[in-house]
């Protein structure tokens, strides 16, 4: 008997760990859709994001009939349509979890028009753009048009009003199991600071460097965490700040069990960034969630969420003056505790309804 459920497409073309959280509770929080993923492994970025349409190209599933394609950002989907027409007539949605606009370039790296391009491509060619922060949005947008103005000629008036007309904001949800019902009182006399981030440069591990030697001038006890997702090569700071302040560290490098890391999120006082680069901010958000005061440039998406009170100066050219300005900040926090703010709207019982609101659209205007 054939399953009667909308059938649903998900595509995700570089499925790191967020991008396999991501599809995942959306399978779970929509149950009443049959979904299939298609899924490529997160390496070799340059030949995944130019070359996914090619690599999925005798996929037996993209000749099956689909009532709604989703396609996540690094997905080619203007290629992978025009290799498969029955899909240019299935309507698809393309969720950006970030976008090759903004991303921060390192020293090792050179700044590639072709990525930005296949973003830019997919967006046209999606029915909806869905973004998962308006920072995400509006970077993309600037940065789009911002390309498109240094092209020579034969550009098409109102390519990015197409596209803000279609686009909408919808965040990568946070499990409800991580929300305390009630705020915790922090240890202001000896806060326990947590740092949980992704081991690469744009989540500044320099600037954590540099606030970790304001902080200890300044006589402040404190304890530390350094947690997150490393990899074989990473930046030198992290094994500076190792050294220099074991005698702080609690927890230190990536914690395998989730129980362990949920446990280390309930027992913070402040979760900190220092990122140059974050389009939501899962990890601040997680922590925000289970109880801990937010420490965050005054950039991005923190702007979306983190109160003025837990938001430091942004000084993205001067490291020492931001690190200045993140120990006065955390000295007004532990003065003055903020009154603590869940993040209740990027909880997933309450994005749920807005992920199947777009999903019903989508599949009854390609019914029409």
């Amino acid at each position: 008997m054939r399953d009667s459920k909308p059938r649903v497409l998900l595509l995700s073309a570089y499925d790191a760990a967020s991008h396999k959280r991501w599809r995942e509770q959306l399978t779970d929080l929509l149950p009443e859709y049959h979904w299939q993923s298609l899924t490529l492994p997160p390496r070799f970025f340059q030949w995944r994001i130019r070359g996914n349409a090619l690599s999925w190209l005798d996929e037996p599933c993209l000749q099956e009939r689909w009532d709604l394609v989703v396609a996540t950002s690094m997905v080619d989907l203007a290629t992978l349509r025009g290799l498969n027409p029955q899909l240019a007539r299935t309507p698809c949605v393309l969720y950006m979890h970030e976008n090759q606009f903004a991303f921060p370039i390192s020293q090792q790296q050179q700044d590639r028009v072709e990525p930005q391009m296949v973003n830019l491509y997919s967006a046209m060619a999606a029915d909806r753009v869905v973004f998962n922060s308006a920072w995400n949005r509006d970077s993309f947008l600037a940065g789009a048009q911002a390309l498109l103005n240094k092209l020579p000629d034969a550009v098409p008036d109102g390519i990015i009003e197409r596209i803000q007309q279609k686009s909408d904001v919808i965040p990568v949800p946070i499990e409800d199991r991580l929300f305390t019902n009630e705020p915790r009182a922090i240890n202001r006399a000896c806060p326990h600071m947590l740092w949980n981030h992704r081991w690469e440069y744009d989540k500044g591990p320099d600037r954590l460097l540099h606030f970790l030697e304001r902080l200890e001038q300044s006589r402040q006890p404190y304890n530390l965490s350094v947690v997150g997702e490393g990899f074989r090569n990473h930046p030198k700071a992290f094994g500076e700040v190792q050294t220099r302040f074991a005698h702080r560290l609690e927890h230190w490098g990536f914690l395998a069990s989730r129980s362990e890391y949920d446990d280390l999120l309930r027992k913070a006082d402040v979760v900190l960034s220092t990122a140059l680069h974050d389009f939501q901010g899962l990890s601040m958000l997680e922590a925000m969630a289970s109880g801990c005061i937010p420490l965050a440039p005054d950039r991005l998406a923190y702007r979306e969420y983190v109160p003025a009170s837990g938001r430091y100066e942004s000084h993205e050219q001067d490291a020492e003056a931001e690190a200045d300005s993140a120990l006065h900040r955390l000295q007004s926090i532990l003065d003055t505790p903020p009154v603590w703010r869940s993040p209740e709207a990027w909880k997933a019982s309450v994005l749920a309804q807005r992920y199947r609101t777009l999903v019903d659209e989508l599949i009854e205007a390609g019914r029409c």
